[in-house]
């Protein structure tokens, strides 16, 4: 038996588009062919049900790109390490959107790669979140195996699953505002990466513009670790970016894409209400799953 994946798409009310410059999220995600003959059945036929039902019972409800691993463990404190990965993911703040991980099995990936902000190592993998100069680059290093842009240059969707020794990734598409301010929409220009690695689930947001569908959510899958984009101007407004945070649920919040620590003392100010805020002092640290915080945290790693 075959089954059939209908890719997303992002629906574009044309006519609406040109009379309002209300800007509307798109959903992204797949939906197997199953849900879609679940979803146009109807009372007719009592044999049609039952083979419906079947057919629901039988299909994959998740894909590859949901992120394993049971939810956070609780009641385990967060270490602040400075040295490799002992076990556990490394991740090291970089400046702006850009962190490097590393998994136990010495895999190397740069976030937001970019000209401005390189590591100290040719990472293996790099992502790409947004067709910003701050962002992305096509001048990859000679070394790099993998390079992931959240967008697609050709106009369609990215569409990533990368399985590399101990790394998983996959990204989900989400929509940005045009630049200059003229109320349009890129749909699909920016993704968030999701890495599987040792255990955990750490989601980038990038250069996130709007909070979260049910289907994001789904696409995400559960999620140990965020790094969230708090400048509360050029991608979304404070109070929302929080309201993203309540979506998603993460044990561990790491600000990203600060610009000033003006800015950041608002967000940890608002984010306060639900996070334990600690502040570290070296800007790398390990996670692992039995040093998760028992309740949510925003970790402060030094830089900008």
């Amino acid at each position: 038996m075959i089954w059939y994946v209908i890719p997303p798409k992002a629906e574009i009310n044309r006519s609406a588009a040109r009379t309002s410059d209300k800007w509307v999220p798109a959903f992204a995600g797949t939906t197997t062919f199953p849900h879609r003959v679940l979803s146009a059945a109807t009372a007719s036929s009592a044999l049609k049900r039952v083979f419906v039902f079947a057919l629901a019972l039988i299909a994959p409800v998740t894909g590859w790109a949901a992120c394993s691993g049971p939810v956070a463990d609780q009641g385990a404190r967060l270490r602040l390490a400075s040295a490799g990965p002992e076990g556990g993911v490394g991740l090291n703040f970089l400046g702006h959107a850009s962190f490097l991980i590393e998994s136990p099995q010495g895999v190397t990936i740069v976030t937001d790669y970019n000209d401005m902000i390189r590591a100290p190592v040719t990472p293996d993998i790099v992502t790409m979140n947004n067709a910003h100069p701050t962002h992305y680059t096509d001048a990859v290093e000679p070394g790099v195996k993998f390079v992931l842009r959240g967008w697609d240059p050709a106009g369609g969707i990215a569409t990533h699953h990368v399985d590399y020794r101990d790394v998983k990734i996959h990204n989900v598409p989400t929509n940005v505002r045009e630049y200059g301010g003229s109320g349009g929409t890129r749909y699909n220009g920016n993704s968030i990466f999701v890495f599987d690695v040792a255990d955990l689930c750490l989601a980038h947001l990038g250069h996130l513009h709007h909070t979260l569908t049910p289907g994001h959510l789904a696409d995400l899958g559960p999620i140990d670790v965020v790094m969230v984009p708090v400048d509360g101007a050029y991608t979304l407004n404070q109070d929302d970016m929080i309201a993203v945070l309540q979506q998603i649920k993460p044990k561990i919040a790491v600000p990203m894409h600060v610009f000033t620590q003006a800015t950041l003392e608002k967000f940890l100010a608002r984010a306060a209400e639900f996070y334990t805020v600690k502040r570290a002092n070296d800007p790398s640290v390990t996670l692992t799953r039995a040093t998760l915080p028992g309740e949510p945290e925003m970790l402060v790693l030094p830089g900008r």
